[in-house]
């Protein structure tokens, strides 16, 4: 016992065991990616369809399940669509492609971003998972070479997008739900609910679809340096992990996005969605890696603006934990890479 117990612990603080041996290497790879795919479902599921249960349109078993299957539509659809953002998500531009191309700074990247995303999943903060897997590879990076990382395409490809994306979601969700509100006063139109409701729905399916659509490939282009993953299987088998977070995890995020911004009624869930899905998939379509958190944040606080009831401490909180997502995915990542190094 005594002997299997020495050979069992030599292992273990032996670094060739964990981390120099390939196998176990594309190994750990692969569980940490699944990782982070079920952290991204569980604090990005629920986002799509937040306006649902918010505004008491359906139930939060009727709105995740929704959710759920209309991101693996999404999954399934980014097989064929976006080939550019699984390229910009392999880190390959931002290092050498020696350095993207090694399993180990994957790795570091998966666990990072995961670590990063599930932390604010438990405290209930809707973070973005494009702005961790972003942290994480400026982490791995500033290790494996230093200020030579391209800070110049960091800005192009990814900063700029990041940024832009809530402050143009905010005025035009509290600009689409104005003009609705204009037009049915002006001309005493009778309003619909059937038709809200429906619309409602179909527009939450469309956010989620095209969630599925922008996130899995950035996922999948951590495990590209496995070759026994078709693009399709890969992908594939990472949506079924973000189903399982959102369908487990994700009841806290679902109170902040639903409640916590503002209140809200059926056309303002309705403009918060319509928004959101649309820049979401326009942003898919030419390969920019917007975040769909701070796109349907924005786009709720946005419509909360318009009825002055959104909850500036909330957002003023949510916004502090999107600036600190970078930092703290760059950290993690950067000791793992490090550790991972021998």
């Amino acid at each position: 016992m005594n002997a299997q117990f020495e050979y069992f612990t030599n292992c273990i603080l032996d670094s060739d065991f964990f981390f120099i041996n390939p196998k176990m290497l594309l190994i750990s790879l692969f569980i940490a990616t699944l990782f982070l795919a079920y952290s991204n479902g569980a604090n990005d599921n629920f986002k799509g369809v937040a306006t649902l249960f918010g505004s008491r349109t359906s139930s939060y078993q009727t709105a995740i399940l929704l959710a759920t299957f209309t991101t693996l539509a999404g999954a399934v659809t980014a097989t064929f669509l976006a080939s550019t953002l699984i390229k910009n998500f392999s880190g390959k531009g931002l290092v050498p492609d020696a350095i993207a191309n090694a399993p180990e700074f994957h790795l570091a990247v998966a666990i990072a971003a995961g670590l990063t995303v599930l932390i604010a999943t438990f405290m209930g903060f809707p973070i973005s998972t494009t702005h961790s897997l972003t942290g994480a590879l400026v982490g791995a990076g500033l290790v494996a070479i230093g200020l030579k990382v391209n800070f110049a395409a960091l800005g192009t490809s990814f900063i700029l997008p990041l940024l832009l994306s809530p402050i143009i979601a905010i005025p035009l969700a509290a600009g689409i739900y104005s003009l609705y509100n204009y037009i049915i006063s002006k001309w005493n139109l009778p309003v619909n609910q059937k038709m809200i409701d429906t619309c409602h729905f179909i527009s939450a399916g469309i956010v989620s679809f095209a969630r599925g659509l922008n996130d899995t490939p950035k996922i999948f282009s951590l495990i590209l340096v496995i070759e026994y993953f078709s693009v399709q299987g890969g992908m594939i088998t990472i949506a079924i992990a973000m189903a399982l977070g959102g369908l487990l995890n994700s009841q806290k995020v679902a109170v902040t996005m639903s409640e916590k911004i503002t209140s809200l009624n059926h056309t303002q869930g309705l403009s918060a969605n319509i928004v959101t899905g649309i820049l979401v998939i326009a942003a898919s379509r030419f390969g920019l890696p917007v975040s769909t958190t701070h796109v349907s944040v924005g786009s709720i606080f946005g419509v909360g603006l318009t009825g002055k009831k959104a909850n500036m401490r909330v957002f003023y909180q949510i916004l502090l934990s999107w600036i600190l997502t970078l930092p703290t995915a760059a950290i993690i990542s950067a000791i793992t890479y490090r550790l991972l190094q021998g």
